[in-house]
């Protein structure tokens, strides 16, 4: 596909359905910046040279988005690429027809590739309890500086907090200290959408916030940087760590557990949810659990466990 030309963006529609996705949707920076290039990729594919705004949208017909779709699978796009770009210039159109800017949406029943669900990623308890321990075991190597405490501290706060709740990495990146509530061992969780939701932890990632928290605090004291810090995790120069450093510092720890360097935080959600649920957890309490909006999306999870069993059975039963 072509790249959008900058110029699209300030067609008044668009503009105006960007808008409703951040006021009346609560969507993400993340999701705006989705729909945002995905309807320009089309705006790009129906005019070679672009008109100036406003555009003419009701000039796309059906066949404009079977050429749209195309596209995509002739570059080799993933199923699940080239869904979520169809399904937001759908979802665009639908807006434009509810605004009376267009009479039909040309992606309306337009076929989608079908998509291949992969089982996630789901690492063992032993695994889990080899990576959690490893910024510990890997603290001894560096020199004595406020620092160098800190770090190994925070690094098992983050994998322990990760794994205890299941909590995505953005989420863990955007806590600050008021939402944790230390006494019930419970933290306000920010997820997508803007919804909040609680999730509890457990011991061992109770001591381990608390010990990172206190590192931190002595960290920031001999920098000079007293009030209140930027975030509950933080990096060498006291701002808010991010989730690209997160999946670094995994990715770290993970070679040093003897675990794939290829893992990612999102395998510790994964893990929390399927022990979870092969301890006998209900799959309503997983997905409030995890802010999943739908329990299908949690059903993954149900079928990561049947495959388990199936190994354990085909391990030890003598006529498997």
């Amino acid at each position: 596909m072509i790249a959008a030309p900058p110029a699209w963006a300030a067609d008044p529609a668009v503009r105006r359905y960007l808008r409703y996705l951040e006021a009346e949707r609560n969507a993400s920076p993340h999701t705006l910046s989705n729909y945002r290039r995905d309807i320009g990729q089309f705006a790009a594919f129906l005019w070679k040279t672009l008109p100036r705004p406003p555009l003419p949208w009701d000039r796309a017909d059906r066949y404009s988005a079977r050429g749209f779709l195309v596209g995509f699978q002739k570059q080799g796009c993933a199923p699940t690429t080239t869904a979520r770009k169809i399904s937001s210039v759908r979802s665009f159109y639908r807006f434009l027809m509810r605004e009376d800017l267009v009479k039909v949406n040309p992606f309306s029943g337009l076929m989608l590739p079908k998509r291949g669900r992969k089982l996630p990623v789901v690492l063992s308890i032993s695994e889990v309890n080899r990576l959690l321990g490893a910024p510990l075991r890997s603290s001894g190597k560096t020199g004595s500086t406020p620092w160098n405490e800190h770090a190994p501290r925070r690094d098992a706060a983050i994998l322990e907090m990760l794994y205890s709740t299941g909590m995505r990495v953005s989420e863990l990146t955007g806590l600050a200290d008021e939402q944790v509530d230390w006494l019930a061992s419970v933290v306000r969780v920010r997820g997508k959408g803007k919804k909040e939701r609680l999730c509890p932890y457990g011991r061992p990632a109770h001591r381990a916030l608390r010990a990172s928290v206190e590192a931190r605090d002595r960290f920031l004291a001999s920098c000079g940087k007293g009030g209140k810090p930027a975030a509950l995790f933080i990096n060498r120069r006291g701002g808010r760590l991010t989730s690209r450093s997160v999946e670094r510092l995994l990715k770290q720890y993970a070679v040093a557990a003897g675990l794939n360097p290829g893992l990612s935080p999102h395998a510790l959600r994964h893990s929390f949810a399927t022990h979870m649920l092969d301890a006998g957890a209900d799959l309503r309490s997983v997905q409030e659990l995890l802010g999943h909006a739908s329990l299908s999306t949690t059903q993954i999870y149900t079928h990561v466990s049947v495959e388990r069993l199936k190994r354990v059975y085909e391990d030890a039963h003598p006529r498997a």
